[in-house]
């Protein structure tokens, strides 16, 4: 879900061209996109206790919702039939579902009969004439009505455009019982739905699914929407008004799948022009993801007037054409809506995806604007030196929708991900997580896509996730390095973080070194503070830049150089030696040079031949099976013999 206008974002893009700004007039940036998420998360709050997201009955799994609704735009006022087929997983002489206590229910009716229920304090629960055993298919249809009260910030919302009325309606994360009895909770999806919608014939509806022909009869219009995926009841959304719909497709594979904008008339010919945005993300998310998850269905986009979009499944609402939005809401597809979070601590997996897809959009599609992007998600993440992608109290409205940490911590997470295991398995994990039949149109927490990551590369990450997911802050990266000669640098990478919950950041750290003409970068498998690496450049840099393609989250870092000559012909660096030293000849006689090391016996331990370049050369020889104590190296090249004592 993205919601805010970041009206400066334009401003700071100082080096783009009239037409590039043109036609990112209504781009969106993820700065305070959580704050009418937040305001939605409030509407509830006098009727459920923080945390209780749903009161529905645990005993019955839904199958199947034929959702049947009157709506008049001009009306706040639902009226509504809703079958409920399920099955029942425990025996039961009773069902609740969610339904908000403002709403009327007329009757319950269970094989054409009605039967009884009570609806106190927003939980409608139906008895049976007689308990039903476990494993029991069955259905139930609740007749119903009222005036929905959405609080003015989603839910169900009566407003209008150009004097012209509207309904739209928007559900997170558990708005969907203001205005229709379901279960509304992150552990039951239903197989499929059907939603027949009544308005007059002057207007036309949006929801989920296929679209069917529309039927008319005596001023009214029956709109018909079928929809055969899992969805969870936060998704399922209804907009009515005046829309003109235009109908586009886009080549997917060998499908060629339709595009459905339903758009407010006035605002039409823009939207039109803005299509071809969303339909470029959708080949790039399908081709880098996997399938759309709905290829068989459709995708679509409906105009609303919240303050940014939501991401409906097949059909997301959104404000207005801004690439980054409709790439954020396009992305939720598949991290949301095919695979949804499975607790409100995972909000990350929803959240987070879709700010990382909006960047990939930009680097893929637009990439004039990508470092400022990261440059302003950087900033953001920075600000403070605290705070975990995890959700530790989900009774906390300003930490669960924390854009800092939930959406653009949680991105770049995915970021560093990619980083750290490289595009050809991070993209594998992600497929396979896609895939995964335990998780697909179900619902995920986030140890499931670490096992989905750790099973397509092979690599642990117990203490990225506990670093990073876990964690709170982030790194400080103090660099000190040194021209040896001959193209030859050593480098000394220390750490500090900004939280004492992480003592230090193991990452690939990219060092890019420079000068007039050549540039080359270095990545330093960073594994302890204070580390260090001898490179060899081939050529004499002057400048050094640390992590230049902002993949790791860090502030505050610091790049000093200081400049030595080698003094001698055989230099040993460091010396005392750990397990690792290397050596530097220099203005040696010859093409090649010979190494031994011996012991202080006078026993030969290691040989190695190396080749010379105008005299030059460097090599790193391995001392970890050495024991502590004194050793003599010997270099031989020409006719010279050179010793150098060393100690470990």
């Amino acid at each position: 879900m993205k919601i805010k206008v970041f009206i400066g974002f334009l401003l700071l893009i100082v080096c783009a061209s009239a037409t590039a700004q043109q036609s990112r007039q209504n781009a969106y940036s993820t700065d305070d996109i959580a704050t009418s998420e937040k305001l939605a998360f409030l509407r509830n709050q006098s009727r459920k206790e923080r945390g209780a997201l749903t009161q529905a009955s645990e005993n019955f799994d839904v199958n199947y919702y034929r959702c049947e609704w009157e709506i008049d735009p001009a009306i706040n006022y639902i009226k509504g039939k809703l079958s409920s087929y399920f099955h029942i997983t425990s025996n039961a002489t009773d069902i609740s579902y969610d339904l908000s206590s403002v709403l009327t229910v007329d009757s319950v009716l269970y094989h054409g009969t009605k039967i009884t229920f009570t609806h106190p304090q927003n939980v409608l629960t139906i008895q049976f004439p007689a308990a039903l055993n476990a494993g029991t298919l069955d259905s139930v249809s609740v007749f119903y009505q009222g005036a929905p009260v959405g609080g003015g910030f989603g839910s169900f919302v009566q407003t209008d455009h150009g004097g012209t009325p509207v309904i739209w309606t928007l559900s997170e994360p558990y708005g969907a019982s203001d205005w229709w009895p379901c279960k509304n909770g992150l552990s039951d999806k239903a197989d499929s739905l059907d939603v027949i919608i009544t308005c007059p014939d002057t207007y036309r509806a949006s929801s989920n699914g296929v679209e069917l022909p529309s039927v008319f009869a005596g001023g009214k219009r029956i709109c018909l929407f079928k929809h055969r995926y899992p969805i969870a009841s936060y998704l399922v959304a209804l907009a009515v008004t005046n829309f003109s719909l235009e109908v586009k497709s886009v080549l997917l594979g060998a499908t060629n799948m339709p595009i459905l904008d339903y758009i407010y008339p006035e605002d039409s010919a823009y939207f039109s022009s803005r299509l071809h945005f969303m339909l470029d993300a959708m080949q790039l998310y399908h081709n880098t993801y996997g399938d759309y998850p709905f290829l068989q269905e459709k995708y679509g986009q409906t105009q609303f007037q919240w303050g940014g979009g939501m991401e409906h499944q097949t059909n997301s609402f959104i404000i207005n054409g801004g690439e980054e939005l409709m790439a954020h809401e396009l992305s939720h597809q598949w991290f949301g809506d095919k695979i949804t979070c499975g607790s409100w601590q995972d909000l990350w997996l929803n959240e987070g995806f879709a700010t990382y897809s909006q960047v990939l959009y930009l680097e893929k599609l637009s990439p004039g604007f990508l470092n400022i992007s990261l440059r302003n998600k950087l900033a953001n993440i920075t600000a403070l030196p605290d705070g975990s992608v995890w959700v530790n109290d989900t009774t906390d409205i300003n930490r669960l929708f924390s854009n800092r940490l939930t959406y653009n911590k949680g991105s770049y997470v995915i970021r560093m991900l990619r980083w750290k295991l490289g595009d050809s398995l991070f993209y594998k994990g992600i497929q396979q997580y896609q895939q995964d039949p335990a998780l697909k149109y179900g619902y995920a927490r986030t140890t499931d896509l670490k096992r989905n990551l750790e099973s397509a590369s092979g690599i642990d990450l117990n203490e990225f996730f506990q670093n990073w997911f876990y964690g709170e802050g982030f790194p400080s990266y103090q660099l000190e390095w040194t021209a040896v000669g001959g193209g030859l640098v050593s480098t000394k990478l220390k750490q500090t973080t900004s939280h004492p919950s992480v003592s230090f950041y193991a990452m690939p750290v990219a060092l890019r070194f420079s000068n007039t003409s050549q540039q080359k970068t270095v990545v330093i498998d960073h594994k302890s503070s204070g580390q260090v690496n001898f490179i060899d450049l081939g050529f004499e840099p002057d400048t050094v830049e640390i992590d230049p393609d902002m993949w790791l989250l860090s502030a505050n870092n610091t790049v000093s150089h200081t400049v030595i000559n080698l003094p001698d012909q055989v230099n040993v660096l460091p010396n005392p030696v750990g397990d690792l030293f290397y050596v530097f000849l220099k203005e040696l006689s010859g093409e090649k040079a010979t190494i031994q090391l011996y012991s202080m016996s006078g026993q030969l331990l290691m040989k190695k031949d190396i080749s010379l370049t105008n005299g030059n050369a460097m090599i790193g020889m391995s001392s970890q099976y050495l024991p502590r104590g004194q050793y003599v190296l010997r270099v031989l090249a020409g006719d010279q013999k050179i010793t150098k004592k060393i100690i470990k």
